[in-house]
């Protein structure tokens, strides 16, 4: 049925109507399963696979919904525990604020620490939460506090915490030690530890060396299945009264390797592009791509005002090439003018460290698919 709100059913934000939801029902029924025997989960894949999208899923469905108090924590910006801290206590504060005045009084009985930063709001009476980052004076009992309150929570809890792996270069040491142990203090709280970065994230739950180690079942997150998101791309044209080529469909998902994102992007200006009772073709194809990346142009351009000389060759290499199993090899070398194999070598390691280009499966590319378009089309 057509969501008559919706202009365009192919939402790229991390809010996506349930209607709009593309599959990942084994995973959701997997990741449920795991909160209701009492199981943590590290769940990993490259970035927009659709981790964010596929928790706020899950939190929505009727048997958690109804039986569990749910918190979503995103730690990509977070660079100290103290900002975790902040972001863990706003949550909790944002999911209480619109109920009853006692669930706010027990959140600040249990976390003392933070009830400077409540306030009522003159005009509208609603409680707001104003304190800022700095004001978490210690970190340590802030983050005591908050666990306490979720284990007296009336209902159990579920915290997933979104690109967990930040926590590793955090500026406090031993925070891995830290959390570690108040996690397992945790009786009625069931985790979801969410990362990008699937090498961090797997040294975290995987090294003996780590607290984290066997801490949690891993869930890796693989694309959607091609005939099924083929079906749902075909059943949303349609809905709207347009129809697209399969063949299309088939292309997008190969090209950009079934991450839900950029497929998403792409179906999305598809779309866009196509009248109502028009059929979308494969000529639309170039046009979408080229509109895209016309957009983000400024973006693309300030990125490569930010790399050495060195790393943009190398980058551009890359992106003539797609994917590359060898960056060092004579060949790549060779045929891109490259200076030497040492010199791609620091190169890579600084575009990896920009999180620009990845490694994964024994192969380099380049982390968004659009931007390397935009490199093949302008270089």
């Amino acid at each position: 049925m057509k969501n008559r709100e919706i202009v365009n059913p192919f939402v790229v934000s991390k809010n996506i109507p349930e209607d709009l939801f593309c599959d990942r029902i084994s995973e959701t029924n997997y990741l449920i399963k795991q909160i209701e025997n009492g199981r943590n989960t590290v769940m990993v894949s490259p970035r927009r696979m659709g981790k964010t999208g596929l928790i706020r899923h899950l939190f929505r469905q009727q048997q958690l919904a109804d039986n569990y108090e749910t918190f979503f924590i995103d730690l990509y910006s977070a660079t100290s525990l103290q900002e975790m801290c902040y972001f863990m206590g706003k949550s909790v504060f944002d999911r209480l604020k619109s109920r009853k005045e006692k669930y706010l009084e027990s959140f600040f009985q249990i976390i003392k620490s933070l009830r400077a930063g409540f306030k009522i709001d003159a005009l509208t009476g609603e409680p707001k939460f104003e304190m800022g980052i700095g004001a978490v004076e210690n970190p340590s009992a802030t983050l005591e506090e908050v666990f306490a309150y979720l284990e007296a929570s009336e209902k159990p809890c579920v915290i997933a915490f979104d690109e967990f792996q930040q926590i590793a270069e955090f500026r406090e040491k031993r925070i891995e030690a830290l959390l570690r142990g108040m996690i397992q203090q945790c009786t009625r709280t069931s985790f979801i530890f969410s990362g990008s970065k699937q090498h961090t994230i797997a040294q975290m739950f995987q090294s003996k060396a780590r607290p984290f180690y066997q801490s949690a079942h891993l869930m890796d997150l693989r694309p959607l299945d091609q005939e099924v998101y083929s079906e749902f791309v075909s059943r949303l044209f349609g809905d709207y009264g347009k129809s697209i080529d399969i063949a299309i469909v088939k292309q997008v998902y190969e090209e950009y390797a079934g991450v839900t994102w950029y497929m998403q992007m792409m179906m999305n200006e598809l779309f866009a592009m196509t009248d109502v009772g028009e059929t979308c073709t494969i000529d639309y194809v170039e046009r979408a791509k080229h509109n895209i990346t016309e957009v983000q142009e400024g973006s693309y351009k300030s990125q490569l005002n930010n790399l050495s000389d060195r790393q943009k060759r190398v980058l551009q290499a890359i992106a003539k090439e797609g994917v590359v199993d060898a960056v060092t090899s004579g060949r790549f070398v060779r045929q891109h003018a490259l200076e030497s194999a040492s010199s791609v070598q620091s190169a890579i390691k600084g575009l990896m460290d920009k999180e620009i280009v990845s490694h994964t499966e024994g192969q380099y590319r380049i982390n968004d698919f659009f931007f390397s378009e935009w490199l093949r089309e302008n270089y």
